[in-house]
């Protein structure tokens, strides 16, 4: 329902040197028009996940030479086509480039949404980076919104990266249904708040103060128990779908970006 999809390979779309790759099609009905520059800095391709599913993939390239590029899973209600227009805009103002994917069962991602699905969504997303554009861990950012944080934590605790950030994360699945839930109890979906101990690289997480649909005590809980963090960014007044509207949002992803991180790097 995005007014974006993805249409079968066409040789004709195919730079030298590289596979054959699905094309950009924009129907009449798309919320946002794009110009031709950009479609053509967005790569649009299919992988397959080890639990058998296709994955729709996004790589955005923004910024010609950056040096990150962010590994973002989205929240619940969107997909690609959605979230294209954010991640040009996201992109450029940070300076990375932006790789997406679909959870199984969303835009055009086959199978059903699923925890186990998640965690091997991600899987093929960050193999495809990896393989398809060469791009080491060092220089991948992985970027959880909402429902993201839980593969992007889960995959962060299994690998090193260059950085972590969780935007309005949640602690786990039970503790946001039953928010007096105290323990993890073996069948809760989505553990988080057990996994984020192992990540190794720097972690940002951002939440808002009167987020309406994760309360802002998760993004807390997950600060106290996260080694790793950084200094987090509590958006002050932000509910849970407009944090990325306030200024200081933009200011703290540049800051950890082009500072925090290069001052660990050097």
């Amino acid at each position: 329902g995005s007014g974006l999809c993805l249409s079968p390979p066409i040789p004709a779309c195919r730079p030298p040197g590289r596979p054959r790759c699905p094309l950009l099609h924009l129907k009449e009905r798309a919320d946002f028009q794009y110009s031709q520059r950009e479609l053509d800095n967005i790569e649009v391709f299919v992988t397959k996940s080890s639990r058998g599913n296709r994955v729709g993939c996004m790589y955005v390239r923004c910024v010609p030479g950056a040096r990150y590029t962010v590994l973002f899973s989205h929240g619940n209600a969107v997909d690609l086509g959605q979230m294209s227009s954010f991640y040009i805009g996201l992109g450029t103002r940070i300076n990375c480039n932006i790789f997406s994917y679909d959870y199984s069962g969303y835009g055009v991602s086959t199978g059903r949404p699923s925890e186990r699905n998640l965690y091997s969504d991600i899987d093929a997303a960050w193999q495809a980076l990896r393989t398809r554009y060469g791009i080491s861990p060092e220089n991948i950012i992985l970027y959880g919104q909402s429902i993201g944080t839980v593969p992007t934590v889960d995959l962060a605790s299994r690998y090193e990266c260059a950085a972590i950030v969780l935007h309005s994360p949640l602690t786990s699945g039970m503790r946001v249904a039953f928010p007096d839930t105290k323990k993890t109890y073996w069948f809760d979906a989505f553990p988080n708040i057990e996994k984020i101990s192992k990540i190794t690289s720097p972690v940002l997480i951002i939440h808002g103060t009167e987020d309406e649909v994760i309360d802002f005590s998760h993004g807390l809980a997950l600060f106290e128990r996260c080694p790793k963090a950084v200094e987090p960014l509590w958006v002050d007044g932000a509910g849970h779908n407009d944090i990325e509207l306030y200024s200081q949002y933009l200011e703290r992803l540049r800051k950890f970006i082009s500072q925090e991180l290069a001052s660990q790097r050097n």
